[in-house]
């Protein structure tokens, strides 16, 4: 993990604002741990005790365990098996790839922005959330809360983190598949670059075990468009070789070739009956979001 940019901002007050009029609530019925505004799939079964968090603002002060209170001076809330709501596992694409930026922001800025108000959001609303920064392993995680205080810890973790290496996107989440126990909701945030067969039968995967699975592709600009001008050196990443060209003499098949790509990519996901949202980093993060949780509430998807 690297050191913490001080000018990064992954919270805006827009688009806090925007999305929290909106909420993310789950389609399924999901498995969690938490009273919330979601149907649990458990019925008839007795209340039991399952764990402690922390107090947070707006909790209802009956379920306060005051033994506890009493031997620490700290308020801790008592949680039930009964209790259900959503966990959200966010997992985020930290590969090389996504180090790049024609603009301001590269994309994996912009997509730790996404991250860092998606988090944000679930924790507000009481629902709880676990945050991934993956390549070809997962390299840095929070796991999973219910506890908005935790935002500080994803928010260092988010900032902190500097890609470099290769990515294998299928296999963390056939991983993550083996060991989420609980249904819940898969939000993965990648640029897809790697191959996407396997991508889509690590989502299968996760479908078949019942979990909800959200996509959202982000690209930067220049990649979507290919408008660039004069001679150009490109570097590959993740291994990629060097290539010195004229940019215009290959827009037309890399367009065709590009778009191709995403439309497999959207295709596969509708095949898995998962939500698929393409996201150019030219386009401000809260509008996408807005649009976004706007569609799902009207589609019931």
């Amino acid at each position: 993990m690297g050191e913490v940019d001080p000018d990064l901002k992954l919270l805006d007050p827009l688009t806090i604002q925007r999305a929290e009029m909106l909420g993310i609530q789950a389609r399924q019925i999901v498995e969690g741990y938490m009273a919330g505004a979601h149907k649990s799939p458990y019925r008839g079964i007795a209340i039991e005790f399952a764990q402690h968090r922390e107090y947070v603002p707006g909790d209802d002060v009956r379920h306060l365990d005051y033994k506890v209170l009493g031997r620490t001076d700290r308020y801790y809330i008592k949680q039930y098996e009964q209790e259900t709501n959503y966990v959200a596992h966010i997992m985020l694409d930290g590969s090389e790839s996504m180090k790049y930026g024609s603009g301001k922001l590269t994309k994996f800025d912009y997509a730790r922005q996404m991250a860092a108000t998606l988090a944000y959001l679930i924790l507000l609303q009481r629902d709880a959330v676990s945050v991934n920064i993956f390549d070809d392993a997962v390299r840095e995680r929070q796991t999973r809360t219910d506890s908005l205080g935790k935002i500080h810890n994803i928010m260092t973790i988010l900032a902190a983190f500097q890609p470099n290496e290769k990515t294998n996107v299928s296999q963390i989440l056939h991983d993550l598949a083996l060991h989420i126990r609980r249904k819940g909701i898969v939000i993965l945030i990648s640029d897809m670059f790697d191959d996407e067969e396997k991508i889509l039968e690590g989502i299968q995967h996760l479908r078949f075990d019942g979990h909800e699975v959200l996509v959202f592709h982000v690209m930067d600009h220049a990649e979507v468009e290919f408008d660039l001008t004069g001679t150009v050196e490109f570097i590959g990443l993740e291994g990629g070789p060097r290539l010195l060209t004229q940019p215009a003499a290959l827009r037309k098949s890399y367009l065709k070739e590009m778009n191709a790509f995403r439309e497999r990519i959207r295709m596969g996901c509708e095949r898995n009956k998962c939500h698929y949202v393409f996201v150019d980093t030219s386009h401000p993060w809260d509008e996408v979001l807005s649009a976004y949780l706007a569609s799902r509430q009207h589609t019931g998807f």
